[in-house]
């Protein structure tokens, strides 16, 4: 039987290592094609970048390795917002672009953001269907994105679904966002004997999914037998107030001293108060359900952070 391929870009980030885990723990019959542009990567990983990277040299590694599935867990959450387009746009144009005629029938799975919707009326978790009105540089490029992915779906030139993750968390965190700052300022405070941690606004409430449950659903998509809804959500369901979240962390920590919270909210997200998934369509198309709870997941954003 021949082995299911995909090629996974963005590998060596935080989403692109558990999705490989992922991947290769569904079955022995999944060969994948990790692809990065880090300087250092591993004997079995291909080097490149979508954003820099010569289309002709994407077209070579896609027909080389004829995948069935193209999975791209590269993107950005921060920088200027040319940096942005470019990781967040350019970077799936190129693989729209390119895979039609490389990697003709290939299945394209790709990460979208919560950061789409913008503000939500709060209490009433957001459905895929809901209106778009993303309120950063970084919520409009993920969603010029989908709306590419949208286009080609609908044109018929490719197969491809885009998973809209709310607030990942989770082993690995990173400290671009809250609770992955809040680990790091935790740890420099053990470290220095500080008594205050100082943290921006925490009064917003997220919902928070964890990572490794995140990629379940990327290799959901990616291994579905049929082809499943352009957007899906993927979130627990469930807005938490990040005060709380981060009481758990501090718990965790063992941190006796105080948290002041001061300055200004988050660019990324600082103006939606209250943001939750509505996931029925992903658990139904994907038979997909999350398997940790906040508490577990804030337990692992502390044991993993340093």
């Amino acid at each position: 039987m021949r082995a299911l391929k995909v090629v996974l870009f963005g590998a060596s980030g935080h989403l692109g290592q558990w999705v490989d885990r992922a991947l290769t723990a569904r079955s022995e019959d999944i060969a994948v094609v990790r692809v990065g542009r880090g300087a250092a990567l591993a004997p079995d990983r291909v080097r490149y970048d979508l954003v820099t990277g010569d289309p002709a040299g994407l077209d070579g590694l896609l027909e080389s390795v004829a995948p069935d599935v193209v999975v791209n867990c590269a993107g950005r959450l921060d920088g200027t917002a040319a940096e942005l387009v470019a990781a967040n746009v350019t970077a799936v144009a190129r693989l729209l672009d390119a895979m039609p005629s490389a990697a003709p029938g290939a299945r394209l799975v790709t990460v979208g953001s919560a950061a789409e919707y913008g503000v939500v009326p709060e209490g009433h978790p957001v459905t895929e269907d809901a209106p778009e009105r993303p309120v950063s540089p970084y919520g409009a490029t993920k969603l010029a994105g989908t709306a590419l992915v949208r286009a080609a779906v609908a044109a018929g030139r490719l197969e491809g679904v885009v998973l809209r993750v709310f607030n990942p968390i989770g082993p690995g965190t990173s400290t671009g966002t809250v609770l992955g700052r809040a680990a790091a300022a935790l740890r420099a405070a053990a470290a220095t004997g500080e008594r205050v941690v100082r943290l921006g606004p925490l009064d917003a409430h997220r919902d928070f999914v964890d990572v490794r449950d995140v990629a379940d659903a990327v290799a959901g998509a990616a291994l579905a037998p049929a082809p499943v809804d352009p957007v899906l959500n993927v979130g627990l369901g469930t807005a938490v107030l990040v005060r709380e979240a981060v009481e758990l962390l501090v718990e965790t920590s063992g941190f006796s001293g105080r948290v002041a919270e001061s300055g200004g909210a988050s660019a990324r997200s600082g103006t939606v108060g209250w943001i939750a998934a509505d996931p029925t369509r992903t658990r139904r198309v994907l038979g997909w359900s999350p398997r940790h709870d906040l508490a577990s997941s804030v337990r692992d954003v502390w044991a993993w952070s340093t």
